[in-house]
């Protein structure tokens, strides 16, 4: 049984640094990709960046692309998210995922595991 937990959502300013963590049980070293999605009122759930079982290979959407680092701690079985120069339009709930195969990919429907979700606002 995999179970996700995210942490180190918050309330801050525009400009400001987050990191967002996922503590995992249950994935297998190595054999789960993983990945970030938000989702903002109103909007549907939109993929943030992902990462392979190993951790080699990454993937970011562009609107991140340049701000955001998905990292993952094998060892810790946690995958982290640091978050840059966040802008108000950054203000979702962050969801943590785990899916049964090992190379990275963006599709929501690829990942069977999902987190409960972390709060992030960004401020003006």
């Amino acid at each position: 049984q995999v179970q996700l937990v995210e942490s180190g959502g918050g309330l801050v300013q525009a400009g400001d640094s987050l990191r967002l963590s996922c503590s995992a049980s249950g994935v297998t070293s190595g054999r789960n990709a993983m990945a970030w999605f938000r989702q903002a009122p109103g909007k549907e759930r939109e993929f943030v960046a992902a990462i392979s079982g190993s951790g080699g290979s990454t993937d970011y959407a562009d609107s991140v692309k340049a701000r955001v680092t998905i990292s993952r701690d094998n060892v810790k079985n946690t995958m982290y998210l640091q978050m840059n120069s966040l802008k108000p339009e950054d203000t979702a709930v962050y969801y943590c995922a785990a899916r049964t195969r090992w190379p990275a990919a963006r599709n929501s429907y690829e990942y069977a595991f999902w987190g409960q979700g972390t709060q992030v606002t960004v401020s003006s």
